[in-house]
């Protein structure tokens, strides 16, 4: 059956040993990368398809709206309808360009009726750490997608790292076990598979099918999205190992929305990598998603909290989320709740823990009610675009 795989990640040395241990590994596949690194200059896209011994093909496809990305997706799915038509190919592994996100293109490759085996970021764990406290803009890096890409490092490292269920770690000479822990602790369920690079003009040695099991066990990609949902997202457990911690902080009494405010950006400082779920009094039924790296806050609504919705309502909510909810169920509160992940070498639990607790509704702001909480001042309607 043919099969598709996308191998992705920030880490380009990383992402083409993982390529070549796959071709290496697999009778009959094939690799395809589309290089947007010079399409703001040129207005082309370049593609290339190699096996294991080497170039098969290249080509070059115009720009879509000003849009490399556009221009992959336009390019990328007939070119794998074709390999898969042809019978000649068992498995098409997609090298994503640096910054392209894996949830993007997978989501784009299922609606097409491909079938994904798996899906793969690449990691050097030496580069882990400063990559995700990289809080350049992916423009400046040279690295943006679009002219209107106005993402980061950080961020865009934390997403193709989150998402994928396996991870192909480098073996690095210059990691150390704080590397290594740090990795396990941001993506703790990952399957993560030692790769190597190869030295020049020699084929990597197989790996013994580990890799290759990896991307042929199949990927769901709704179940994927959902378990990217705030709501939802199965978030990292307390952990410590190496000098590396991971400080998950609970609450049901809502925040202070002015006192939160004051205090985001040691908060956001705080952690290499923060996430979570949280509620403002001023907008109780509001789901708000936390999303920080490199110095960077990202606050979105995801929605309303199901506490908040009519029975009714609950027919139609995706099975995942209404698990979530239930687990999350307080006689008062329903679903709503604080629940805030830190993770980071050096972590300060305890100054977290205070900081995040005076963020909180006194006692006496608590007992006022709701309607009292309505009026407090609505700091965050410049994150939320109110």
């Amino acid at each position: 059956m043919f099969t598709v795989a996308l191998v992705g990640g920030l880490h380009a040395d990383a992402r083409r040993a993982a390529v070549d241990h796959l071709l290496a590994a697999v009778p009959a596949s094939v690799a395809l990368h589309h290089d947007l690194a010079a399409a703001a200059r040129t207005g082309t896209v370049t593609r290339t398809v190699r096996d294991a011994d080497g170039p098969l093909s290249a080509g070059e496809t115009p720009l879509v709206d000003d849009c490399a990305c556009c221009a992959l997706r336009e390019d990328l799915v007939p070119e794998l309808r074709r390999l898969a038509e042809s019978g000649l190919t068992r498995l098409a592994v997609v090298e994503l360009w640096d910054s392209v996100e894996p949830r993007t293109m997978a989501e784009v490759i299922a609606a097409a009726g491909l079938r994904i085996g798996g899906v793969v970021t690449a990691v050097d764990p030496a580069l882990l750490l400063p990559y995700l406290g990289n809080g350049d803009d992916l423009a400046d890096a040279g690295l943006a997608a679009a002219a209107t890409d106005r993402r980061t490092v950080a961020d865009t490292w934390a997403r193709q790292l989150e998402y994928a269920p396996v991870l192909a770690v480098l073996d690095s000479p210059e990691a150390d076990e704080e590397d290594h822990a740090l990795l396990a602790q941001l993506h703790p369920t990952a399957r993560r598979v030692a790769v190597a690079v190869a030295a020049p003009a020699e084929r990597p040695a197989p790996l013994g099918g580990e890799l290759a099991a990896a991307v042929f066990a199949g990927f769901d990609v709704e179940a994927a999205a959902a378990a990217q949902h705030p709501a939802c997202a199965l978030l990292p457990q307390d952990a410590d190992a190496h000098g590396v911690g991971t400080y998950v902080w609970q609450h049901r009494r809502p925040f202070h929305p002015g006192r939160l405010y004051a205090a985001l950006e040691e908060l956001t400082c705080a952690a290499a990598r923060s996430r979570g779920r949280f509620y403002l009094a001023d907008r109780p039924d509001t789901l708000l998603a936390w999303d920080a790296a490199g110095g960077a806050l990202c606050v979105e609504s995801a929605g309303p909290w199901l506490a908040s919705l009519p029975d009714a309502a609950w027919d139609r909510t995706p099975p995942l989320r209404r698990a979530a909810a239930a687990l999350d169920w307080h006689p008062e509160h329903g679903d709503r709740c604080q629940r805030l992940v830190f993770t980071s070498p050096g972590l300060d639990r305890e100054g977290l823990a205070e900081l995040l607790g005076s963020c909180l509704l006194t006692d006496a702001e608590y007992a006022a009610g709701r309607a009292a909480w309505r009026r407090l001042p609505s700091s965050f309607d410049a994150f939320l675009e109110v």
